[in-house]
């Protein structure tokens, strides 16, 4: 049973709500108001619709623009306080260093429009700059934010440009307490919750260093299996309840998955999940894809899968029915669950397309490797299952 500090999170969520109906509230005055001082009161129900699209195609571009502006933050910062570059991500467009070259890729993560990955400076006495790495995004929201304000004083009242540069102004200034606030908002934690759990302990300050290492490292093509085992260390069940600790105790789960120890995985999964923690809602979700593929390989127990497979794990897993680990774990379901190899079939197709694109080879090849288990898995009789399940 998931117990993911619930009260928090659905505050962070409600928050975060609010701030969208806030700039709703304010983009849907300005539209209104715009149209009056273009026509007058003598517009045509179209002329309205027709503008009120525009205006609503334009507050879509602003929030993109401020996606750009907020990831280019964390780049910016980021280089100023001696982080390197490793990937810039908007939307699903992936721009990544790999071997001193950058190539584009793609990569979607639910809950995210963005993403700026950077590999650390060297830790001196445990410790380095990451206030401004983290905060970097919502600064520069902040400072982009400012400056459109400004150039919307100085248009003339109610043109296009002066609403459109107040739509720009108001959604900057709502990601930047939507990032900068210290929330967990839902699938994965914001910046300001992730520098408050740097800021709580130096053990936190290392988790934040080795989660950026296996980042960096992933990106050169190195399996999380054949990274130092120090890192991967499991924390107490205190340190879990800090957010960047917790995802060590997720990177540790991932290796013993990467190294094919499942029976170790399924007990430190298990009791990840069923306390309260830190752990991301994305990374628990994607936990739980792991747990029921160890399942379906071992024991392969029906009720035991329909026990996972609740409505939220359903909504995840169909948000990122294109992630690898998502789709290996769809390909067993069909194969070991549901016996249906033509839809296994299906479901191996959309892991060979999205390969081709995904940033991290060295992730493709640990999930091909256990696509490959179950299918054998499902070569067996039953007897021999049944048996190889205990």
């Amino acid at each position: 049973m998931s117990t993911e500090k619930p009260k928090k999170r659905a505050k962070g969520q409600w928050l975060s709500i609010l701030a969208y109906l806030l700039i709703g509230a304010a983009c849907g005055l300005l539209i209104p108001q715009y149209v009056e001082h273009r026509y007058g009161g003598d517009v045509s129900l179209a002329a309205l619709l027709g503008w009120f699209a525009v205006l609503l195609a334009c507050v879509y571009a602003a929030m993109l623009i401020q996606i750009v502006i907020h990831e280019a933050g964390h780049l910016v910062f980021g280089l100023a306080t001696g982080y390197r570059f490793s990937s810039f991500r908007i939307l699903s467009l992936m721009w990544l260093k790999e071997n001193g070259k950058i190539r584009l890729t793609r990569l979607s993560l639910a809950g995210t429009g963005g993403q700026c990955l950077m590999s650390p400076p060297e830790l001196k006495d445990g410790k380095m700059p990451v206030m401004l790495y983290n905060f970097g995004g919502a600064l520069m929201n902040v400072i982009a934010s400012l400056i459109f304000l400004v150039l919307a004083l100085l248009c003339p009242a109610w043109s296009l440009g002066q609403v459109v540069l107040l739509e720009l102004a108001i959604i900057g200034f709502a990601y930047a307490l939507m990032n900068g606030l210290p929330l967990g908002t839902g699938p994965v934690n914001n910046d300001g919750r992730n520098a408050l759990d740097i800021s709580r302990s130096p053990a936190a300050m290392r988790a934040f260093w080795i989660q950026m290492k296996v980042n960096e490292l992933t990106a050169r093509g190195v399996r999380v299996k054949d990274m130092p085992r120090e890192w991967f260390t499991m924390p107490s069940d205190e340190e879990m309840r800090n957010g960047i600790i917790a995802t060590i105790g997720a990177l540790s789960c991932s290796r013993l998955m990467d190294e094919q120890r499942f029976e170790e995985a399924e007990q430190q999964m298990a009791h990840i999940l069923s306390r309260e923690n830190g752990v991301a809602g994305l990374h628990r979700a994607l936990m739980t894809c792991d747990r029921m593929y160890v399942e379906l390989v071992g024991q392969n127990r029906r009720e035991v899968l329909d026990r996972m497979m609740s409505d939220d794990q359903q909504k995840i897993m169909k948000a990122m029915k294109r992630f690898p680990s998502v789709l290996r774990t769809e390909y067993a379901l069909a194969l070991l669950s549901d016996r249906n190899a033509e839809k296994a079939e299906a479901v191996r197709a959309q892991f060979d397309k999205t390969a081709r694109t995904y940033p991290y080879p060295s992730e493709i090849a640990g999930e091909r490797e256990l696509m490959d288990i179950a299918a054998k898995r499902a070569e067996q009789p039953a007897a021999l299952q049944a048996e190889a399940g205990r």
